[in-house]
């Protein structure tokens, strides 16, 4: 058995893996040779879709990403996010040149605006000159294959950046079994996702942090599981270990969806607590903001609030 395949959004000649590794998690591992060892190790047990972002973990995310990918370029599907957040496309094409020497190649498959966590950012995405410009330049210019955004703050942002009508290839949202009860991106802008034919890419299966689980709200294979059996192209996963990774594995390759009942009665076991938020801060704080975003926006980082 192997981890499923899926076609990318209305690419159907374009396949990738299931289940996703995330970038963020590891760049943030101790040990660079350890990360190495797990993105390697992930892409020989049939993880072919990598996440990564320009900004992750002062860049060492994508250092890492493309040491390990060095004699493995063509078996991978290789995202990165440019993050821009209102600035425009000469710094968005800046960040491609430096995202493309760190990860190692002349291209990306996958090219995504990060972090649309701000309401005025959609309007500044698409201004003349902004980040969507050099969406289309980089495009021509044979240096990005596909192009999308991402978010996990509300679904209304998300939903304004869909109503450009620009023929965005994926879209990057959180889904779990917890968001159908709050602020619902599985119930506002999935449907929208799969009405324009667009890739979606679920992350935050677990919440963002793993708290659900480590207060036993829901197991981890319940959790990925109802993730995975959305119908999204691959499902992100943050994995930080070994035991991670041969874990998620487990749960990919012996996947079998769930029945919508089955859904239906997780989330009605779990929307007593889901439905304040306690497990998706992203949507409700800033705790899962990059800082990047925070320091264009004039927020202060967390170190400067003595977080």
């Amino acid at each position: 058995m192997s981890i499923p395949q899926r076609p990318f959004g209305r690419h159907a000649d374009q396949m990738v893996s299931a289940l996703a590794l995330g970038g963020y998690h590891i760049g943030a591992i101790s040990s660079v040779r350890e990360a190495i060892r797990i993105i390697q190790a992930a892409i020989d047990q049939g993880i072919t879709f990598l996440d990564n972002a320009w900004e992750y973990n002062e860049h060492e995310s994508e250092e890492r990403m493309g040491r390990a990918i060095a004699d493995r370029r063509e078996r991978v599907f290789l995202m990165t996010k440019v993050c821009t957040h209102g600035r425009d496309a000469r710094v968005a094409m800046r960040q491609l040149e430096e995202s493309l020497k760190r990860l190692r190649t002349d291209y990306l498959d996958l090219w995504q605006i990060h972090e649309c966590v701000y309401f005025n950012e959609p309007d500044l995405h698409f201004a003349r000159g902004g980040v969507v410009d050099a969406l289309e330049r980089a495009k021509r210019d044979g240096k990005v294959r596909y192009v999308g955004f991402t978010g996990h703050k509300h679904p209304e942002i998300h939903l304004r950046m869909l109503a450009f009508g620009y023929p965005f290839d994926s879209c990057q949202l959180p889904l779990n079994c917890f968001d159908a009860s709050f602020n619902s991106f599985e119930q506002r802008v999935l449907p929208e996702l799969r009405r324009q034919q667009i890739a979606a890419l679920g992350m935050k299966s677990l919440g963002g942090r793993g708290d659900a689980v480590k207060r036993r709200a829901v197991r981890v294979e319940d959790a990925l599981r109802y993730a995975m059996s959305l119908p999204v192209t691959t499902t992100v996963s943050g994995i930080d270990s070994m035991h991670v990774l041969k874990q998620n594995v487990r749960i990919a390759t012996n996947f079998k969806p769930m029945t919508a009942e089955q859904m239906a009665r997780l989330r009605h076991r779990l929307g007593p607590v889901a439905a304040d938020g306690r497990f998706e801060l992203y949507k409700t704080s800033a705790l899962h903001d990059g800082d990047e975003g925070r320091s264009q926006h004039g927020f202060p980082s967390p170190e400067a609030m003595g977080g």
